[in-house]
């Protein structure tokens, strides 16, 4: 079995305090996960604690010890995020207690999937008040995901039941699917600090991808990108660490100042932070009074606590027991993706009152109590085709790596979701961006319409300019998605090209007899002048018209391709133009290079024009320029070779 195929897995507990959390991960591992001075001195514990537990079957879990006091909540919700079994443990001589309470509902709300109930202390008990405790327990949970839990009985003191709770992780674990090893790599930080000679180190719950040694990876906040120096797992250095695992990093060159707990390190241009997020909420049946518009909450994300206004979208108060969908203003930036899971706490008292998932976490300040907004984010919140289809149409277009930042799912499932949507014309993708076939359906439809417009107001041009025509359309659009839509319209014999122009195959210039008469004479003075052509405006000077009138009668010249241009103001009659490149080849028959004084005695023209002529070659590559001077490149056969 290699390494992406195993199943890392993180146990965690919960429970009121002093009911034997710790005592009981001591029995399980032999490993004492108190470590600060205090916890010591007062018994409990305060902060997150950490071991590993080696299973029967040689699997290595990972454990997370939480404190149970409810002054230090704030610390279990910083590691309970990432466990994947959790052990609800509760003292046979006390029972259910309020910290039980409210774990469990932590917990339900950030549905976890898998736990069991252990009874501790039941050294200090007899079997029949075991008995009444158990089924308090089992109404406590009846309603919740631990209702069809096994429940354990176990002394930490004399190990009695240890085995067969020992058993009974091992054959709960081996249910639970396995997380996300492919996908990006983020691992929220719990604890952080600095060891002498090796610099800042931080801890975590790897919840996707792998960290291997010599990685770069962004730290946000503060949103810097680092080198993975070294990698642990449970306090032994390894080349590469999973999704599952409890991991410590230590990253070259960060300063630990700038390192908060709740800050994520993960793959570079993955994550992103934000203040705003969109959340489907649910308010607990005891939450003790209604939640208003505006209300401030503590928000707990992650490994990151921060405090957080809700905007109540489509009512004015959410009432214990409701669920809407809603948007959170946080008073500073975390790292948030679709789907994950959050905890709030009432401001003042704090209090568990309820939790959610995030539907969208970078979204636009929404407008309350609009049925458009509320039915684009019931679509959202549907399912993760749901999500990048409207994520398409709220960005128009966009490229893989974007879904990618802004879904948080996978890159192969987002491949997979894309082309099922394809499949299902839903969707298509354009060179290298994807929009939804809606989009594309109506971008085709402006190229047509904007060509029309163009045709009207310039009746003598050939057609409207790639980069006019470009202009009509999304700027996000991305010049290879453009001319992958503008050659389908082309395909489909809705537009033509003309040069570096596009028109609708009926159209063609249609000069007036006025304009016919312009025309006539401007082709006439150029092709009388030769290559002795004067600029545009002096040109305009000797026919004594002015340059307002005539700008579409050049247009309708160049497109013809009776008049050549070189630049914006320097301008060849085509016989003119073919008789200079005639001579070009003649003189490249017989020599080498070619300079601009050369060829102009050469054509009998002034500097000026020779030096336009000779960049408009430069240009088409038919002579490149070394110095002052310049060689034959791609120069075209004339038709009598």
């Amino acid at each position: 079995m290699n390494k992406l195929q195993q199943r890392f897995v993180i146990l965690g507990t919960a429970g009121h305090v002093d009911h034997g959390k710790t005592e009981l991960i001591r029995a399980l591992t032999g490993q004492e996960t108190d470590r600060l001075k205090e916890e010591k001195e007062r018994g409990i514990s305060i902060d997150l604690g950490f071991a590993s537990f080696r299973l029967p079957s040689g699997q290595v879990a990972g454990v997370v010890d939480v404190p149970g006091h409810e002054r230090f909540i704030h610390n279990m919700l910083a590691g309970i995020g990432g466990i994947d079994l959790v052990l609800l443990v509760v003292d046979v001589g006390e029972g259910v207690m309020p910290q039980t309470h409210e774990h469990l509902q932590i917990l339900q709300l950030l549905e976890v999937q898998r736990g069991i109930v252990v009874l501790t202390k039941c050294d200090l008990a007899e079997e029949d008040w075991i008995d009444i405790v158990e089924e308090e327990i089992r109404e406590e949970v009846a309603e919740t995901f631990l209702k069809e839990a096994p429940f354990c009985r176990v002394s930490s003191l004399t190990g009695a039941g240890i085995p067969e709770l020992v058993k009974t992780i091992q054959t709960e674990l081996a249910g639970l699917t396995p997380k996300d090893a492919e996908g990006p790599m983020r691992l929220p930080v719990d604890r952080h600090f600095s060891v002498s000679g090796f610099g800042t180190v931080v801890t975590g719950t790897l919840l996707s991808g792998s960290v291997s040694t010599g990685d770069t990876v962004e730290v946000l906040p503060p949103g810097e990108q680092v080198r993975v120096r070294e990698v642990q797992v449970h306090g032994k250095k390894v080349e590469q660490a999973f999704a599952g695992q409890r991991v410590a990093v230590n990253l070259a060159a960060l300063d630990r100042a700038r390192l908060q707990r709740g800050s994520v390190v993960g793959t570079p241009g993955i994550f992103e932070q934000t203040e705003r997020l969109d959340a489907r909420l649910s308010l607990l049946p005891e939450a003790p009074r209604p939640l208003k518009f505006r209300d401030p909450v503590h928000f707990y994300l992650g490994t990151a606590r921060v405090v957080g206004i809700v905007a109540l979208l489509d009512r004015d108060e959410l009432k214990p027991g409701e669920s809407a969908i809603v948007q959170i203003h946080l008073d500073r930036p975390l790292v948030a993706h679709r789907q994950d899971r959050f905890i709030v706490r009432s401001y003042s008292p704090m209090t568990t009152i309820g939790g959610g998932m995030v539907i969208d976490p970078r979204p636009v300040k929404h407008r309350r109590f609009r049925q458009e907004v509320m039915a684009a984010l019931a679509e959202l919140e549907s399912g993760e085709k749901s999500f990048l289809l409207q994520k398409l149409a709220d960005q128009e277009c966009t490229r893989l790596k974007d879904l990618e930042v802004a879904s948080g799912i996978g890159r192969e499932r987002i491949e997979k979701h894309l082309e099922e949507l394809r499949a299902e014309a839903r969707i298509d993708l354009l060179a290298d961006q994807w929009a939804s076939a809606e989009s594309i359906r109506a971008w085709r439809r402006r190229l047509v319409e904007e060509t029309g417009r163009f045709h009207a107001v310039h009746p003598l041009d050939p057609g409207i300019p790639h980069a006019t025509l470009k202009g009509a359309l999304p700027a996000k659009l991305s010049p290879k998605a453009f001319d992958t839509l503008l050659e389908a319209a082309v395909a489909d014999g809705e537009l033509l090209k003309h040069g570096e122009s596009v028109k609708q195959p009926d159209f063609a210039p249609t000069p007036s007899a006025e304009q016919a008469r312009l025309i006539e004479l401007i082709e006439s003075a150029y092709l009388e002048a030769g290559p002795q052509a004067k600029n545009r405006q002096e040109m305009l000077d000797r026919l004594n018209l002015p340059a307002g009138r005539i700008d579409d009668c050049f247009a309708f010249l160049f497109g013809s391709g009776r008049l050549i241009k070189l630049n914006e103001e320097s301008f060849l009659h085509a016989e003119t133009y073919q008789a200079a490149l005639a001579a070009l080849r003649s003189h490249f028959a017989a020599n080498e290079t070619l300079t601009l004084a050369q060829f102009r005695d050469l054509i009998g023209s002034a500097r000026k024009q020779v030096q336009a002529l000779l960049e408009y070659w430069d240009g088409l590559k038919y002579t490149m320029r070394r110095g002052d001077e310049r060689v034959a490149w791609k120069l075209p056969k004339g038709s009598d070779e």
